[in-house]
């Protein structure tokens, strides 16, 4: 008897515990089961994060494209490789269409290479835009490259309310003044050219330009001495004022030039409206100082000088 309970009892013991083991391998089954979609819902949201990412990565690298490509176009451009820099601009507006930017420099680029009228119809399209100062300068010049002083005047006027600190367009500007014939009117920007810029040759020059026409000759010499002007740039600036104080020289026409000097640096006659850059980019480092050395037995001329033979 005691060995038939012993038996029920030891076949019950098992009983419960296979049931406590088949309890346990459930729940061991379903919390693996639980774990693993955990899991699976993790790395579907690290994914979804990571596409997003990845496509704000795209747009960005794109928009960065489109700079890094119009900044490529623009050095061309100072490299004066304009006939290449016009295919980039086609290729950079098939990618991203047309933009003022874009316009612009397609506007310079078809002047440079003598196509006056495609130019001046890109650059009528950015008078109503945000870079309209560029518009009204290429305008400007392409009026001076016909002969059109007055109308260049008035054109150059209005890129320079735009843009009133300019060096080089307040050149230009100084320079039609001179060839329109209002010479008092060219004082001032040419000044302001020279001052902000006083290591443009382009500034330098005009100014010199200026001096001579006005009968100036000694503070032009001393601007000249001051900046190093090689020789051939005096005498084109000399010739350039004997043609403006002639009778009917405002109209005729004056040569310009641009040839290598001795020292292998560019030798700029200022004696045509030039084809200025709206990186602001002018003439390069021609001397030392504005001023001449106070040795020097001419007046010192600085424009920033009050006397009287100051201009």
């Amino acid at each position: 008897m005691k060995s038939s309970e012993s038996l029920t009892s030891s076949c019950r013991a098992r009983y419960m515990l296979a049931l406590v083991s088949a309890t346990v391998a459930v729940f061991a089954v379903t919390g693996c089961a639980s774990l693993k979609d955990q899991y699976a819902a993790s790395a579907d949201a690290q994914q979804r994060m990571a596409a997003e990412a990845a496509a704000e990565t795209k747009a960005g690298a794109s928009v960065d494209s489109q700079a890094t490509y119009l900044k490529l176009v623009e050095q061309m451009q100072k490299e004066d490789l304009w006939f290449a820099s016009l295919a980039h601009i086609d290729a950079l507006e098939q990618r991203w269409g047309v933009s003022p930017e874009s316009t612009r420099m397609r506007a310079e680029a078809l002047r440079q290479t003598g196509q006056a009228a495609p130019a001046e119809t890109a650059y009528k399209r950015l008078l109503g835009t945000p870079l309209a100062s560029a518009g009204y300068r290429g305008l400007g010049l392409l009026a001076g490259t016909r002969g059109n002083y007055s109308e260049a005047v008035q054109l150059l006027t209005q890129a320079q309310r735009r843009t009133p600190t300019d060096a080089i367009l307040l050149s230009d500007l100084g320079y039609a003044q001179l060839r329109a014939g209002q010479i008092e009117e060219a004082r001032l920007p040419l000044m302001q050219a020279l001052q902000l810029r006083p290591d443009s040759t382009q500034a330098q020059a005009n100014l010199a330009l200026y001096l001579e026409v006005t009968n100036q000759r000694d503070q032009a010499t001393a601007l000249m001495d001051a900046n190093r002007m090689s020789e051939p740039t005096r005498r084109a600036v000399r010739e350039a004022a004997l043609q403006l104080r002639a009778p009917g020289g405002l109209a005729a026409p004056v040569a310009a030039t641009a040839t290598a000097s001795t020292r292998g640096e560019l030798t700029v006659a200022p004696l045509a409206l030039k084809p200025s850059r709206w990186s602001g980019v002018g003439g390069m480092r021609t001397a030392i100082q504005t001023n001449p050395p106070a040795s020097n037995a001419e007046a010192p001329f600085s424009p920033n000088s009050t006397s009287r033979g100051t201009p």
